[in-house]
């Protein structure tokens, strides 16, 4: 008999392992991110059963199309994909008979949710089932759930604050398995926003690549910890916060060491969080991030409707210097779409909002921010607008304003001079501050810096007879890159 997910003038073909959807699920187990969807779902009003076994077949091919209801999770997930985009077939393409008597318009949403139909069903259609919506089964598979909480307890604020994930912070003692669970309190909290903390402070100081692996750990905890639960409203929302602050500087660490698919799923959850909990502050942290990255992988119109939506919600913040930020992130978008009326206009804004200076309520993630940092990224617009000069000049303001405690933004802020003189026919000059880049690579690690300093060299090759290019050439060849 021929399978119900085809016609009968259809041949068979064997299952083709969705690549991209295994991507998107990074370093997390299949339970792992099965948690992080049904966490999506929730946020916009979707109960679907997602467990290990079905990101299993997701990944191996089995599920070419996901019904109606995980459809939505997965574009809420990732805004501005397609179901094509994230590996799977177009719905079309897999419609037998049956599924074409549905035809395209999803039915109505189940009175009763124990009554729908999973996906996984042997009774239904495997691929667009005849009820796309599936009951919510929290006991799925918490088990892992259950063991990271007891790891991230380890019997007191105090003791979680202080135990290393490496340098980070978030217990790893493994006889804390042992340990009966209890509910989350004050010090859990405290400890949580400890570890964001740690993360960025190492971040300032040593880049992300050798830091996002170890972080990751602490971010599971942290949401298993969420499932505890708390008896003040107070403690639940500064565990919320800070698990969402937390996913961003994972996120974040992802983004810098060029893993843009994981760091797109680790903004996503932080968004989901934030709009669970109604917190404009972390949404608008969250937009800030995914603009930033659409920005970084090639998605410019991406970015400008990101930083945009993080300018509408963080206007009740209340914070001059988080929408000065939000501003530059536009003018990035508008400069990848070589606008550069829209791209003026946007640093104009972002200029006006910084000369009002700081405020009570300036977000604590927003540390780095200062002079330097809207030079740095004023450089940048101009560079990607082909406008060397300028962006040379504000990349060199940058680097001398920048606090020496930034280590890594210093490397960052050179590497772009260096680029942006080459690019502007001064050789000489962008071998000198190549050289101070790979002095500052000693102690920093940072792919970014890296491959911006590979393509620096690539434009210098021509130059090998200019003053200070051929050694700096010899020099970067030498230097190892980090895995």
């Amino acid at each position: 008999m021929a399978s119900s997910t085809v016609t009968s003038s259809q041949p068979h073909r064997p299952p083709r392992p969705n690549l991209v959807f295994r991507r998107l699920r990074g370093q997390r187990s299949p339970a792992e991110f099965a948690a992080v969807i049904r966490r999506a779902g929730l946020e916009i009003g979707e109960q679907v059963s997602c467990d290990a076994r079905y990101i299993g077949r997701v990944e191996a091919g089995e599920i070419r199309c996901p019904n109606y209801a995980y459809e939505r999770v997965f574009l809420h997930m990732y805004p501005g994909r397609t179901l094509t985009d994230l590996g799977f077939a177009p719905r079309s393409s897999v419609r037998g008979r049956r599924a074409r008597d549905i035809e395209d318009a999803p039915p109505p949403r189940t009175a009763n949710p124990a009554n729908a139909t999973s996906e996984t069903s042997g009774t239904c259609e495997p691929y667009v089932p005849q009820n796309p919506y599936d009951p919510y089964h929290p006991h799925d598979t918490y088990e892992e759930s259950d063991v990271l909480r007891r790891a991230f307890m380890t019997g007191g604020g105090a003791t979680v604050a202080a135990a290393s994930l490496g340098p980070v912070g978030l217990a790893r003692d493994a006889s804390a398995a042992q340990r009966p669970v209890h509910r989350a309190g004050a010090s859990e909290a405290g400890a949580l926003e400890e570890a964001v903390r740690r993360i960025r402070l190492l971040d300032d100081r040593h880049g992300a690549d050798g830091l996002y692996r170890r972080a990751a750990a602490p971010l599971r905890a942290a949401y298993a910890l969420l499932d505890a639960g708390t008896t003040r409203q107070t403690t639940a929302d500064r565990l919320y916060s800070g698990a969402g602050e937390l996913a961003i500087s994972v996120g974040w660490l992802a983004h810098d060491s060029g893993r843009f698919d994981d760091a797109r799923s680790h903004y996503a959850e932080a968004l989901a969080t934030a709009r669970m909990t109604g917190d404009p502050g972390l949404e608008a942290h969250a937009f800030c991030n995914t603009a930033f990255l659409a920005r970084d992988a090639g998605r410019p119109r991406e970015a400008v409707r990101a930083a945009q939506a993080a300018q509408r919600v963080a206007r009740p913040v209340g914070s001059a210097r988080l929408m000065s930020l939000l501003a530059l992130r536009e003018a990035g978008g508008w400069a990848g779409l070589a606008d550069r009326v829209g791209c003026e206009q946007a640093l104009a804004r972002a200029q006006a909002f910084f000369e009002r200076g700081t405020s009570d309520a300036d977000p604590e993630w927003m540390s780095f921010y200062g002079e330097a940092e809207l030079e740095a990224l004023e450089a940048q617009c101009w560079s990607t607008l082909g406008d060397w000069p300028r962006a040379a000049r504000h990349a060199r303001r940058a680097a001398g304003l920048q606090d020496p405690h930034f280590t890594r933004n210093i490397a960052l802020y050179t590497a772009e001079l260096a680029d942006d003189l080459a690019r502007g026919g001064r050789p000489d000059e962008a071998a000198v501050a190549g050289m101070r880049v790979l002095d500052l690579l000693e102690e920093v690690q940072s792919s970014r810096v890296q491959t911006m300093l590979a393509a620096t060299a690539r434009v210098l090759l021509p130059h090998r007879r200019a003053s200070g290019v051929s050694a700096f050439l010899e020099r970067h060849a030498s230097t190892p890159r980090t895995a």
